[in-house]
C-alpha cells in the first residue's frame, strides 16, 4: 500500500496498524524510514542496536502517517518521540532507553527472552 506524501491516513486505522503490530510480533520497532534507509539518526541508531541481537524483527515506517502514528503510539506508550520500541507487547524505549540498556549489558536479554 501506497500513500502519497503528507496525505496521512485514518487515525482508526493507524491505530489498529500500531495494535495489531505489536500484538503480532515479538520485537517491532517504529522508525521513521524503513530497515534499508532509515531517515532519522535516532531510528538509525535503534535498528543498529537491535540487530545486534535480534535476525528477525518487524519494522513500521511511521513517516506516511507521523501525525497519526505519533497519536497512536503515544496512546499505547505514553511516550511522544519516535522511534518506539516494543518487545512481547511490551513498551521497551527508544534508542536512549536502548543504548542505556546495551550498555548495562541487558538488551540482548530483553531482545531475544521473548
Amino acid at each position: 500500500m501506497e500513500f502519497p506524501p503528507n496525505q496521512g491516513q485514518d487515525q482508526e486505522e493507524v491505530t489498529q496498524q500500531v495494535t495489531d503490530a505489536i500484538e503480532e510480533n515479538d520485537v517491532v520497532l517504529f522508525m521513521k524510514g524503513t530497515e534499508l534507509m532509515p531517515q532519522c539518526g535516532y531510528s538509525r541508531k535503534a535498528l543498529g542496536l537491535i540487530d545486534q541481537y535480534r535476525d528477525e524483527f518487524e519494522t513500521v515506517d511511521v513517516l506516511e502517517s507521523l501525525d497519526e502514528y505519533r497519536v497512536a503510539l503515544n496512546e499505547e506508550s505514553g511516550w511522544e518521540t519516535i522511534p518506539q520500541t516494543f518487545v512481547d507487547g511490551e513498551f521497551v524505549g527508544g534508542s536512549d532507553i536502548l543504548e542505556e540498556l546495551d550498555e548495562r549489558g541487558e538488551l540482548e536479554a530483553t531482545l531475544t527472552d521473548v
